[in-house]
């Protein structure tokens, strides 16, 4: 055990937008506390990001807490250079106590207290903040491993560019966010692109003269409680979204991009799609509809003078979808040398040893930000509160809250 001085009221592990709007929140406070990075500031911004990637939420609102944003482009998109370089700004403006190169390596209890094992020697602390994010390691259906051994494999947190491929066709899986921006870049870049779409929203990048997450923040849908979320059935992944433009399966379609349904196996080199390509582009085409239909709504309510609505090229263009419907694919008769997994990630907890903080998938147990046990809290994850958790938008508050309640514990 170590001297009562030499402990921290808290630790901060991560040193991402998360974690540093948290640090930021407590040096408000005057609470002392230390930042551990396992790398650099921003570090998966810098290494599981593809090169032509781009923040979706416009430059207005890519702020932390305290900032402001005053530049000539509100509703451009940065890069994820440009990304790190406004946290790096951010961490040394603010005198952030961040400390890079140190991977935290064991978290366990200790009389009320926290241990942190670092290659130098430990820290303990009253409070723990994870803020490590949960989505750092990839995850790919078990039957990824099932695929000939010849046929590149590599996770959205691995794809630069297409130069980097092995020449050939490539299979993108996953429609989201990712699946739908990689496959744009591939597509770009003159490859033969096969997607495995799945049922994931779509959201227009403007609408009425605003950005969409302008909208959202300014309707309230972006406050949708998690509880509420839950009482709708399953949380749903983040809707397909382009930084620059739309991106819809249609558009992308309209490129060359083969629209598949649903990937559901892999047997001797074939690949087995359900039939449900055309209603995942209808499921995407009704989701916007609907949240235009609530901006449409929120304007006329309260007196807002926008922009009539103008169509969006990428929305209203018709989807060209293989007729018939691909059911099986045979990799090398169509080409086939890479495959794309954007299936979604999981967090790397295994230096956690504290009970009742993972569940036995070894992911963050907690309820709104609490972890469940007293001092320990996870942040940056989610839909841990509401629509914007897991968002920069959510940081300032998120943050403020946390660090309140880390105000409360030590005071009492």
């Amino acid at each position: 055990m170590t001297s009562g001085t030499d402990i921290l009221d808290a630790v901060v592990i991560g040193a991402g937008w998360a974690g540093l709007g948290v640090s930021h929140a407590l040096t408000q406070r005057g609470l002392r506390h230390r930042v551990l990075e396992r790398g650099r500031i921003g570090e998966t911004w810098r290494t599981q990001r593809w090169d032509s990637f781009r923040i979706n939420t416009p430059n207005s609102q890519t702020v932390m807490p305290g900032d402001t944003y005053v530049g000539p482009d509100p509703d451009g998109a940065m890069t994820s250079g440009e990304f790190v370089a406004l946290l790096e700004d951010y961490a040394g403006r603010h005198g952030l106590p961040v400390e890079t190169g140190t991977p935290v390596t064991d978290l366990v209890a200790s009389d009320g207290l926290y241990r942190l094992a670092l290659p130098h020697g430990p820290v303990w602390a009253r409070n723990v903040v994870i803020a490590s994010s949960n989505q750092n390691c990839p995850v790919r259906p078990p039957f990824s491993t099932l695929l000939p051994p010849e046929v590149q494999q590599i996770d959205a947190s691995a794809y630069r560019n297409a130069s980097g491929l092995d020449r050939g066709a490539v299979l993108v899986v996953g429609s989201a966010q990712s699946g739908g921006q990689i496959a744009e870049d591939l597509v770009q870049a003159g490859r033969t692109v096969f997607l495995a779409t799945g049922r994931v929203g779509r959201l227009p990048r403007m609408y009425r003269g605003r950005h969409i997450s302008v909208w959202l923040v300014l309707t309230g849908l972006m406050d949708v409680t998690r509880r509420e979320l839950l009482q709708q059935g399953p949380i749903p992944g983040r809707a397909l979204q382009g930084a620059l433009h739309t991106i819809s399966l249609q558009s992308l379609s309209a490129q060359g991009v083969v629209l598949l349904g649903r990937l559901t196996g892999v047997n001797d080199g074939r690949l087995s799609f359900s039939d449900d390509a055309e209603a995942n582009v209808r499921h995407a085409d009704e989701g916007s509809a609907r949240l235009r239909s609530q901006i449409d709504e929120y304007i006329a309510r309260n007196g807002i003078d926008a922009p009539s609505a103008e169509p969006d090229p990428a929305e209203v263009i018709d989807a060209l979808l293989p007729n018939p419907p691909v059911r099986s694919i045979d990799l090398a008769a169509r080409g086939i040398t890479t495959v794309i997994w954007c299936t979604g990630f999981r967090g790397d907890f295994g230096w956690v040893r504290v009970p009742n903080l993972l569940d036995e998938q070894g992911q963050p147990l907690y309820e709104n930000w609490f972890a469940g046990v007293a001092g320990v809290y996870f942040a940056g994850l989610p839909f841990v509160i509401s629509r914007r958790s897991g968002t920069i938008l959510a940081i300032k508050e998120e943050a403020a809250l946390l660090a309140d309640d880390i105000q409360r514990r030590l005071d009492s």
